[in-house]
């Protein structure tokens, strides 16, 4: 069959999104499809690294970004989805379109597939009008986005959804065909991490205790309660640092919140670095840190930064409620992988210099032995490479259908 993935993120772009996507462009052409990616250039910085395509074709188109870099916002992304519905509707035949939110990527993706009459699956990754609500847009707004979400979803063939507690949304928008493939992280781009690693600081006690939070940061995150903990961290560990590497809404937020409460100098704001670059500094930190605002309407949601920190070995600690609290506490070799707790300053700060303190603990071989483990557990268990199987399976008989 010929497939097309159409994305406003991909490869090189670091994100959730961009591994699910790459692993399900592999996964179609080892399955003997003809896959085509339709996605954005990349931005400058990004463009030449990475992996090459395996087998499948990528076509970029530019496009407009925010302040940040990030193709997010309405003209960002009607910069992409205009573009996009002229070339699915003007290109070569194909046999099914896959559509990556967001909702105004889908609702091309049905206008120009219903012209061509092509089926489309509309992959599900969380519920953008849930987010939406979250941003203070007005009501009527709010109303635009889940009309727009409600047609993407409508008019699928089949709906890919990445957790339970999305598919349990969906049912919302009374949508027959969903089909739970799951989530994870590309194990593989982060394999030699715990390595090199370890050959640029043997004994992690002998640096600054290190909090990283990778990836993306918007309001139903709540990444400023890592902000808020720091001052009682700063306390007890004095030389804590807390490093945000990536984008998102919330930024400007959490570098006023963190000068307004003095601890601006222990608080770092990095761009978005790709897999290969981000895997030693997730390997060698006291901790990868994650957080899911609670009553936020995205309870359900799981951030899949904790599958690319643990991956890495690193400790993990989550702040927040919803799927990523059971996966913190999987138990290995009578430990946790990290602490879950609520998303609260005063908890999430005993966690913080609770890790610093394990950390001082260890010898410097029983710490990389454990992270070690870690890895090991992680990349048999949260691998895309079973995901992308079942999304396949999913996608060719909904062509079939």
């Amino acid at each position: 069959m010929r497939i097309a993935i159409a994305s406003r993120i991909f490869e090189p772009e670091p994100s959730a999104a961009s591994f699910r996507l790459a692993a399900l462009a592999r996964a179609l052409v080892e399955a003997g499809h003809e896959v085509e990616v339709l996605t954005v250039r990349a931005p400058a910085r990004l463009r030449g690294t990475g992996e090459m395509p395996r087998g499948y074709r990528v076509r970029r188109f530019p496009v407009l970004r925010d302040a940040t870099g990030y193709v997010r916002g309405y003209l960002p992304y009607l910069s992409f989805d205009v573009p996009l519905f002229f070339r699915l509707l003007l290109g070569r035949k194909r046999d099914l379109v896959v559509s990556e939110p967001p909702p105004t990527t889908g609702f091309f993706v049905r206008l120009a597939t219903g012209v061509r009459r092509t089926p489309y699956a509309y992959y599900a990754a969380d519920i953008w009008s849930d987010a939406a609500s979250q941003t203070g847009a007005p009501a009527w707004m709010l109303r635009v986005v889940h009309a727009l979400e409600s047609f993407s979803l409508r008019g699928a063939r089949s709906v890919l959804s990445v957790s339970s507690g999305v598919t349990s949304r969906l049912s919302e928008f009374a949508i027959d065909s969903v089909a739970t493939v799951g989530n994870g992280v590309d194990a593989s781009r982060f394999s030699g991490a715990l390595a090199a690693a370890r050959r640029g600081a043997e004994d992690l006690r002998s640096r600054d205790a290190e909090y990283v939070y990778a990836g993306t940061a918007s309001e139903w995150h709540g990444a400023d309660v890592f902000v808020d903990a720091l001052p009682a961290v700063l306390r007890d560990v004095p030389r804590a640092r807390l490093r945000f590497i990536g984008g998102g809404a919330e930024l400007e937020h959490l570098q006023r919140r963190a000068e307004d409460l003095g601890v601006a100098s222990a608080v770092s704001f990095e761009p978005v670095m790709n897999a290969e670059r981000i895997a030693p500094v997730l390997a060698s930190a006291t901790a990868a840190i994650a957080s899911v605002r609670p009553g936020a309407g995205y309870d359900f949601a799981f951030p899949t930064k904790l599958y690319s920190a643990a991956v890495c070995g690193a400790p993990l600690i989550y702040a927040g409620a919803g799927p990523a609290e059971e996966f913190v506490r999987t138990r290995l070799d009578g430990a946790p992988l990290g602490a879950s707790v609520a998303h609260d300053a005063e908890e999430v700060a005993a966690a913080m210099v609770s890790a610093a303190r394990a950390l001082e603990a260890d010898e410097p071989q029983a710490n990389w032995d454990r992270r070690g483990a870690v890895s090991r557990w992680a990349t048999q268990h949260v691998g895309l490479e079973a995901v992308a199987g079942r999304a396949v399976d999913v996608l060719t008989e909904a062509v079939r259908r």
